[in-house]
């Protein structure tokens, strides 16, 4: 794998990748499902040359790049056991191949069916997180599909050994060789990569908004654009606010920079005096910057209110960048109607956790599921 890196243009590369594609296909289910396993034991018992080499990465990625970038590329034990979790979840999975999705008998006696086949060769671009050279290739395995990976420069370590571990456990369960294979992180070999036609037959990239664009402006191969996301919590006027603000912190706080982070807060407003001026206090003691309108920011608690003034002066010449979301929780103070409103009008499907007793779990039966995207 390490040599192929070197020695292999990214069109041999994706050759060797297509070939294998096509005997990756008629394999059994068992034999894939072995491959997977060999994968998630190889990931055990070389945790400690993975977690070495990533040491290496977040060594140099300090002070180069901001903290929350440095936590999506950090490694360590628990995320490693986490990583070996899902590879066996994915293999505990029905294998998708052969599937009869849908099918019908023509009045001439001619069975039509629908059947789910592999792709082929598919190509995920990715930024940062050495965790989805592994998940990416385990999910394309299951599908029979081969796989080849680009990740961050700033995670070449990793991603090397990584990549190393999936494709010689592969290997040795019986996939062929070249199933799973890693280009180099330069940005210069993108291009190349997307214009591949007829050799990829799908890229999925896994990134911000300049990762995508510069897919768009030269892709020739078919490519999945996951919108950008932007997680809503809405705290509704009958919530437990002790439970209400126990999730907000968390929804921010426990890893800023995932996709599944909160990124706007939605008050009811019968709660605007109670409830605000504590979430926003706690919020802004964790770090927290905050972006908001006039209603949630007109609090009675002087000191959140200038300490709000002043980090908004700062982030006003962020605003137009989607990436200030990783740092700026926006706050709003709405009634349901609004936020549905709000909810409406986003660019990517949505989330809101809800807080309330009248459920077990505190979420509120709000109308969201029916109105809200």
């Amino acid at each position: 794998m390490s040599m192929a890196l070197t020695t292999m243009s990214v069109t041999e590369v994706c050759t060797a990748a297509k070939r294998a594609s096509r005997e990756l296909a008629t394999l059994p289910s068992a034999v894939k499902d072995r491959a997977l396993e060999e994968i998630a034991v190889a990931l055990q018992s070389r945790a400690e040359e993975i977690l070495e080499a990533n040491a290496g990465d977040v060594e140099a990625a300090q002070g180069e790049y901001p903290a929350a970038f440095v936590d999506k590329l950090t490694l360590n034990r628990s995320r490693l056991e986490g990583m070996v979790a899902g590879v066996r979840a994915i293999a505990a999975l029905p294998d998708p191949v052969g599937e009869v999705i849908d099918g019908h008998r023509l009045p001439n006696g001619l069975d039509l069916r629908r059947v789910r086949v592999p792709l082929g060769l598919v190509a995920v671009v990715y930024e940062a997180r050495p965790n989805v050279t592994i998940d990416a290739a385990a999910l394309c395995l299951k599908s029979g599909n081969a796989i080849v990976l680009r990740g961050s420069s700033a995670a070449a370590r990793s991603n090397r050994v990584l990549a190393d571990v999936a494709c010689t456990a592969a290997q040795s369960a019986g996939l062929p060789a070249d199933c799973v294979s890693l280009l180099r992180g330069g940005r210069e070999e993108i291009a190349e990569l997307a214009t591949q036609s007829g050799v990829v037959d799908l890229i999925v990239p896994r990134g911000g908004e300049g990762l995508k664009a510069s897919l768009k402006g030269v892709a020739t191969v078919p490519v999945i654009f996951a919108a950008s996301g932007n997680c809503h919590v809405y705290v509704e006027a009958s919530a437990d606010l002790d439970m209400a603000e126990a999730i907000v912190l968390n929804a921010k706080l426990q890893r800023p920079g995932v996709c599944n982070a909160a990124e706007t807060l939605l008050v009811h407003e019968s709660l605007t005096d109670v409830f605000l001026p504590r979430v926003l206090a706690s919020l802004s003691q964790a770090g927290v910057v905050l972006h908001g309108d006039e209603r949630a920011l007109a609090e009675p608690d002087e000191h959140v209110a200038v300490e709000l003034n002043a980090m908004l002066v700062l982030c006003t010449k962020r605003v137009e960048r989607r990436q200030f979301l990783l740092d700026f929780l926006k706050t709003r103070s709405d009634g349901a109607k609004q936020s549905l409103a709000c909810l409406g009008r986003r660019d990517a499907a949505e989330r809101a956790a809800l807080g309330a007793r009248e459920r077990r779990a505190g979420l509120a039966r709000l109308r969201i599921g029916r109105e809200g995207d």
